[in-house]
């Protein structure tokens, strides 16, 4: 099938990408936040998005999360899924934007910024590449270059990702990649195991 010129500026554009900067709440969540009796915040992750999110960053393609909220929880999650870029209780994201542009010594045309709310808009503008989930406010959804099938919270991290390396030939390559990391540890771990066992078994 043809691709259209619209469809053909959307795949040079993530063509481009470096850097991939997720909103969190709505973004990487539903949306929903928990308050517990005892004052603490949880939230709710998708395995799906961390995956995806663990290929990108394994492929080279460089993940950091902004959010305008303070959680523990988002630090906990950046940690897992190896973001060594975690910006909090962030205002103007724009602003944070750039300045992470100039830090990472990476232009903002190389950066694809989603989000999925007022807040979210004008860093989405100034990036190279704006994503929005399909349950995004309609504002963010008017202006964002991409729109993911899949809501906020619910895989669309997942697809965006693949998108970006879909668009840069590395999909396949990126989960391969991603698999003999997960097979090359398995491997060390039972070699670990083992060599634990044989060493109580001696007495040692």
């Amino acid at each position: 099938m043809k691709m259209t010129d619209e469809a053909r500026e959307l795949q040079d554009k993530l063509a481009k990408v470096k850097v991939l900067v997720l909103d969190v709440d709505g973004v990487l969540t539903t949306g929903g936040i928990i308050y517990t009796d005892a004052g603490e915040e949880a939230k709710v992750f998708n395995v799906r998005d961390g995956l995806g999110v663990r290929v990108a960053t394994a492929s080279g393609l460089e993940v950091a999360l902004m959010t305008g909220r303070v959680s523990q929880v988002v630090q906990r999650r950046a940690r897992d899924l190896h973001i060594h870029r975690t910006l909090q209780r962030v205002g103007d994201k724009e602003t944070a934007l750039r300045g992470l542009a100039e830090e990472t010594g990476v232009s903002l045309e190389e950066i694809a910024f989603m989000g999925d709310d007022l807040n979210d808009r004008a860093a989405m503008k100034a990036a190279g590449v704006g994503i929005a989930p399909c349950d995004a406010a309609a504002e963010i959804l008017a202006a964002a270059d991409l729109v993911t099938e899949a809501a906020g919270g619910r895989g669309a991290v997942r697809e965006a990702v693949e998108a970006i390396l879909k668009a840069q030939g590395r999909w396949e390559e990126a989960v391969e990649g991603y698999l003999a990391g997960l097979a090359e540890r398995d491997r060390v771990r039972r070699a670990s195991d083992n060599g634990a066992q044989s060493s109580g078994g001696l007495g040692t």
